[in-house]
Parts: structure tokens; C-alpha cells; sequence
């Protein structure tokens, strides 16, 4: 079994590799690698895509690693290998992001990325540290996660998603903010669960062994 998280020089990929690695030995998922080659997502049994930054910078520089989109659409869309979005990893799931600009994403599940808007103008944007999920859909990567656990966050721009079954957690910002959307194969979270201690470990642990 190989897990491939997407190097695409979009954010420090350190603590989630010690965190897959960790959660890997933990349920005997194997291999963790982090890798920029095509070839490599090629062969996963598993892909993780993370993100840090604004959502066309992100894309942009995803779509200039040769064969990269082509071999991600490959292993997810037409193997139906488990993926995990993270953060803009997550947003780029979406059919368009409007971050500074409209950008095209992955349209893997429909929706757009769309900037906070808190119903509170006390409430500053950037969506910055620890909030508590709720849970609105059932999920075998959330298993052991519940309505009130924490997750950190730092982000201004969150996924509206077009089909509310694909919402599978929230969290409250002067208004509901995505967390984790998901369908099929694919699943992705607005947080970083390397971040997210106990909480963010057990969904890792789950997505390595999860069979949809």
C-alpha cells in the first residue's frame, strides 16, 4: 500500500507527512510519500492533495507539474483510489473558486469557493484558531469524531457546496462555515487534520483505512 501526498510547492508538507507516517504504523497502511511526479500518484493506493495559499495560486501551480491534474483525475475519478483534500487541497475539489479571481477547480464536487462573511461584524475574517464541528452526515472516516470535537483553522474563503449531502461537517462563524465535504472516494477537510491533535490524528488513522 503507498499514500502519495501531492508535492506541488504549496505549503510545508513536513508535519502532514509525520502525521500520515505516524497514523500509517499505527494500522499497518504502508508507505507514506511525499512526491511532485505524476508517475507516482500514478501507482497510489491512496493520494492526499494539501494546500496552503490563495486558491488561484494554488491551482496554478498544480497545473504546471506535468501530467499532474491528468494523473490525479486517473486515480481518483477513474480508479476510485481514497482521496483526501486538505485546506486549498479541499477548495480545489470545487467547480470554481473566487478568491481575488475566478478560478476554475477540479469540479470534482460541485460548488464554489466563496470568501467569509460572518453574519457578526465583530467577527474578524481571516477564520482563525480552534472551533468545534458539527457533524451533519455519517462518515467512515469520521467514525469516532462527534458534534463538539475541535479542529484549528486559519482561513478567509470556505466551500459552498452545490448538493448539501456532500456537507459532511460544519462549524459556527457568525453563520455555518464548511469543515469536511465528501462523496464516494473523495473526501476533504477545511482544517488541517496534522494540526488538529487528537481529533485531526483520528481522522488520518481512518482515512488510512478506509475501503469505499
Amino acid at each position: 500500500m503507498l499514500t502519495v501526498l501531492v508535492d506541488y510547492d504549496s505549503g510545508n508538507l513536513h508535519s502532514a507527512q509525520k502525521a500520515f507516517e505516524r497514523m500509517s504504523a499505527e494500522v499497518g497502511g504502508g508507505a507514506v510519500l511525499v512526491s511532485s511526479r505524476a508517475e507516482d500518484v500514478a501507482r497510489a493506493d491512496r493520494v492526499v492533495l494539501p494546500g496552503d495559499g490563495a486558491f488561484p495560486a494554488c491551482r496554478a501551480a498544480l497545473d504546471a507539474v506535468p501530467g499532474m491534474v491528468e494523473a490525479l483525475t486517473e486515480a481518483v475519478q477513474v480508479r476510485a483510489v481514497p482521496f483526501m483534500g486538505i485546506c486549498v487541497g479541499m477548495q480545489m475539489l470545487a467547480t470554481l473558486g473566487r478568491e481575488y479571481r475566478e478560478a476554475a477547480g477540479l469540479d470534482w464536487i460541485g460548488g464554489e469557493v466563496v470568501r467569509i462573511t460572518p453574519d457578526d461584524p465583530a467577527l474578524k475574517v481571516p477564520h482563525m484558531g480552534w472551533n468545534d464541528l458539527v457533524i451533519d452526515h455519517a462518515h467512515p472516516v469520521l467514525a469516532g469524531v462527534a458534534t463538539g470535537d475541535h479542529a484549528y483553522f486559519v482561513h478567509s474563503y470556505h466551500f459552498q457546496v452545490a448538493d448539501p449531502a456532500h456537507l459532511l461537517a460544519h462549524v459556527e462563524y457568525g453563520g455555518p462555515i464548511t469543515a469536511i465535504v465528501g462523496r464516494d472516494n473523495i473526501i476533504g477537510t477545511q482544517f488541517h487534520p496534522e494540526k488538529s491533535q487528537a481529533n485531526g490524528l483520528a481522522l488520518i488513522r481512518n482515512f488510512l483505512s478506509w475501503r469505499p
